[in-house]
C-alpha cells in the first residue's frame, strides 16, 4: 500500500451504514441532476481543486494501490481487462471509467459490480457536505472522481483501475501515484484543451507518467513516441512498448470474440478475448503486460487468471451485438481514429452485409471527420441526436455528409430522425435478411439505444 487514507467517517463500516449523510427526501434522479448541474463550472484543467478534494476527504487515493490509464481511444477496454485480472486473483478491484453507457451508476465499480444508486446518493452527499463552506467549487469530473476515490478507500479496495477523463497531465484523476502507468495510443481529439498537434497532445497525456513508475505504452506516431521516450527517461520510468518489448498475435476473430498469442516476459498461447475487433488485441496486450510488470514487482497473480480474466471479461458498448434479429451492433465511437478502427473492423467482420447505420454524434466533436469513415461503410444512414444540449443536429450531420459524398461515386441513402428510439424504429422497417444495423457516434447515443433496447438504468438529460 501507498499509504492509509484518515477518513472522515471512520465510524461507517460499509457504504450503506452512512445514513446520516443523506439529506432527508433526496432521490437518485435529484443526485444525478445535481452532478450535471456542476457543469455549468465548465472543463477546467488542473489539479488544484482536485488536491484540495483529496486534503478534505482525507487523501483517499494513498488508500490504495492504483493502475492510471490515458490515451486516445481503448483506454475503456485496457482498464477492464487489467481489473478483470486482478478480480480473478482474488484482490478486492476497483474500476473507474466514464462515460456511462446507461446508468451514471456504471462509472464506479467494484469487483465488476456498479455501485448502487443508493451509493451515488451517499457519496455526493457526503463529498458535497465536506466542501460546503469552502472555496472549492469544482466541475463535474472533479467531484465525481472525489466520489470515486472515497468510495474506494471506504470500501477498501486492493487495487484501483482508473481512466483518466481528458488529457492526463491536468486532469482530476492525475493526483493519483500509480503502481504503472498505460498510454494506450494518441491522436488528435479535445484540441481546445490539449493541443493543436500530436506532440502537444502526447505531452499532456505524457503527464501521467510518475517518477520511477514503470510506462506501459502502444503510441505509434514518431512524434508522440518522442515525447514518451524524453518524458520516461527525464522521470526513471521504465517504459515498455508494444511491438519491441512485447507483443500479441491473432489467431482468430469472429463478430464476438478475438483469440490471440501473447509474448512478453512470458508467453501466452490460445487466450480468448470477450471482445471484437483486430485493434482490441493492443489493449489486451497492454493488459497483460501491465499485470506482468505487477508480477515482477512481487505482486502475486497466478498465471491461469490471466487467462481467465482476459476470457472472463464483460464489457459493453464495443462493437457489442445487442440484437440477434435484426442483428444490432453497438459501438461507442466518438472520434476520427475510432471511426476508421470501427469501420474497418466492420469490414473484417462482415465484409457481405449491408450496413444501416444509426449515427448520433455530439456537436463539439469532429463530426465530419467521424462521418466519413462510417459513411464508406453504409448503404443507409439514418441521423439522429440523443438527448442533451451538446448533441448535433441531424440536419447539420446531413449537409456534411452531402459534402463528403461530392467526392464519392458510391451513393448512400440518408434519412432524419429526432430521437434515437424514432431511428431505432426506422431502422427496422427498413432492415431486410442480410443487414446489420450499426449505432454509434458517441457513448450517449449507445447508452440511449440499449434503454430503449430494454437496458435497465435511468438517463440524465444532461449527460457527459
Amino acid at each position: 500500500m501507498t499509504g492509509t487514507a484518515k477518513l472522515k467517517v471512520k465510524n461507517c463500516r460499509t457504504l450503506s451504514s452512512c445514513g446520516e449523510i443523506i439529506p432527508q427526501g433526496a432521490n437518485y434522479t435529484e443526485t444525478v441532476n445535481y452532478l450535471y448541474s456542476l457543469q455549468r463550472h465548465g472543463i477546467k484543467l488542473g489539479l488544484e481543486n482536485s488536491g484540495k478534494l483529496m486534503d478534505i476527504l482525507g487523501r483517499p487515493e494513498m488508500s490504495f494501490r492504483s493502475i492510471h490509464i490515458a490515451g486516445t481511444n481503448g483506454k475503456g477496454s485496457t482498464s477492464a481487462i487489467i481489473a478483470s485480472i486482478l478480480r480473478e486473483n482474488g484482490f478486492r478491484t476497483g474500476l473507474f471509467t466514464s462515460p456511462h453507457l446507461v446508468s451514471f451508476t456504471e462509472r464506479i465499480r467494484i469487483n465488476n459490480v456498479p455501485v448502487y444508486e443508493s451509493d451515488v446518493i451517499r457519496l455526493a452527499s457526503y463529498v458535497r457536505s465536506v466542501i460546503a463552506g469552502t472555496d472549492i467549487k469544482p466541475t463535474f469530473f472533479e467531484f465525481v472522481t472525489a466520489m470515486a476515490f472515497y468510495c474506494f478507500a471506504h470500501e477498501k479496495v486492493d487495487w484501483a483501475v482508473v481512466e483518466v477523463g481528458m488529457g492526463g497531465r491536468l486532469d482530476a484523476t492525475n493526483v493519483l501515484f500509480p503502481h504503472a502507468s498505460v498510454i494506450t495510443n494518441i491522436s488528435l481529439e479535445h484540441t481546445e484543451f490539449l493541443g493543436r498537434n500530436i506532440s502537444e497532445i502526447a505531452f499532456e497525456k505524457a503527464g501521467i507518467i510518475k517518477p520511477s513508475v514503470p510506462l506501459v505504452t502502444a503510441v505509434e506516431q514518431l512524434d508522440a513516441l518522442k515525447v514518451m521516450e524524453d518524458t520516461a527517461k527525464k522521470l526513471h520510468a521504465e517504459m515498455h512498448l508494444y511491438g519491441k518489448d512485447f507483443k500479441g498475435e491473432i489467431t482468430s476473430m469472429d463478430k464476438t470474440r478475438l483469440r490471440f498469442n501473447y509474448s512478453g516476459y512470458k508467453d501466452y498461447s490460445n487466450l480468448s478475448l470477450s471482445l471484437a475487433g483486430r485493434h482490441q488485441l493492443y489493449n489486451a496486450s497492454l493488459a497483460i503486460r501491465t499485470c506482468e510488470i505487477l508480477m515482477q514487482k512481487g505482486l502475486s497473480i497466478n498465471e491461469g487468471t490471466i487467462y481467465n480474466g482476459v476470457t472472463n471479461l464483460n464489457f459493453e458498448g464495443r462493437l457489442e451485438q445487442v440484437s440477434e434479429m435484426p442483428p444490432i451492433i453497438l459501438d461507442g465511437a466518438h472520434n476520427p481514429h475510432a471511426a476508421e478502427t470501427l469501420a474497418a473492423a466492420v469490414k473484417e467482420l462482415f465484409p457481405d452485409k449491408k450496413i444501416i447505420l444509426i449515427a448520433g454524434i455530439m456537436k463539439d466533436k469532429d463530426t465530419k471527420g467521424i462521418l466519413m469513415p462510417l459513411t464508406d461503410i453504409s448503404e443507409t444512414i439514418i441521423l439522429t441526436m440523443p438527448k442533451g444540449e451538446r448533441a448535433a443536429h441531424p440536419q447539420r450531420l446531413k449537409e456534411e455528409i452531402v459534402d463528403l459524398q461530392l467526392y464519392s461515386t458510391r451513393p448512400v441513402s440518408i434519412k432524419i430522425t429526432n430521437t434515437v428510439e424514432e431511428a431505432i424504429g426506422l431502422a427496422g422497417a427498413l432492415w431486410k435478411e442480410g443487414d446489420i444495423i450499426l449505432i454509434t457516434g458517441s457513448f450517449y447515443t449507445t447508452g440511449e439505444a440499449k434503454e430503449v433496447l430494454g437496458q435497465q438504468g435511468i438517463l440524465s438529460q444532461l449527460r457527459e
